[in-house]
């Protein structure tokens, strides 16, 4: 019996909460069309700070003391700088510092 009802209280639970999320954009911006200048402002700023702060956390735990040195996590990141600013594609850039990573840390270290 417990378990039933703990079931029903979690679906209501999920279903109001993604009603209010649904809803929530209308309520949040103005009939005349224009954003919130906060909005517009989290969304010119937050894409870099989230990659920056997955760059810090996927560089955290390089030890320059001991072998491989941090070598392979430093030639994965310049690739994915280069290919970015060459072909200025995001996947292409993440996919290829992804599996050159793999390759280095899985064959050559």
């Amino acid at each position: 019996m417990f378990e039933e009802t703990s079931a029903v209280i979690l679906i209501a639970v999920m279903a109001i909460v993604t009603l209010v999320l649904r809803a929530l954009p209308f309520v949040l911006f103005n009939k005349d069309g224009k954003m919130p200048y906060v909005i517009v402002y989290l969304g010119d700023v937050l894409p870099m700070a989230v990659m920056g702060m997955l760059v810090v956390y996927c560089l955290r735990n390089i030890t320059l003391m001991e072998s491989p040195f941090g070598i392979p996590e430093i030639i994965s990141c310049l690739l994915v700088v280069v290919l970015q600013k060459w072909k200025r594609s995001s996947l292409v850039s993440i996919l290829a510092g992804t599996i050159c990573y793999m390759v280095l840390i899985r064959v050559l270290f």
